[in-house]
């Protein structure tokens, strides 16, 4: 698998058409990273961690509002064959402020409101609309 993130992202938007409560996906700290991120802004409930000898999950609950996605679309930005990095003057709220970005800058990943406030810049990982 070439981009494991973008794998993450689709599943979780193939699991919104379809109304699936939990996903399953191979384990990373940065997958956790981006889920927490996710956690906190309700689009996950529960994110649980489980061991199969060697390897790892992740069994992700996914969060419903009145049976309806919380929101609309997640896109990838950055992507293996182009990395797009912004500067901290550069972010700009995504959708009036109904939106939010996930970058991963030097001191971890984080929201862009975050970054902003912290004046890091670094990679767009994804767009949530």
């Amino acid at each position: 698998m070439t981009d494991p993130i973008a794998d993450l992202l689709a599943r979780i938007k193939n699991a919104w058409m379809v109304r699936k409560e939990k996903i399953i996906v191979p384990y990373s700290n940065v997958k956790l990273a981006i889920l927490k991120i996710f956690k906190e802004k309700g689009i996950v409930n529960s994110i649980k961690i489980k061991e199969e000898g060697v390897k790892k999950f992740l069994i992700i609950t996914l969060n419903y509002i009145n049976n309806q996605p919380p929101y609309e679309d997640i896109k990838r930005i950055s992507k293996p064959g182009r990395r797009v990095y912004v500067g901290y003057k550069e972010l700009k709220p995504v959708r009036q402020g109904f939106g939010f970005r996930v970058i991963s800058t030097s001191r971890g990943i984080m929201l862009d409101s975050e970054a902003k406030r912290k004046k890091l810049g670094g990679e767009v990982i994804c767009e949530v609309i």
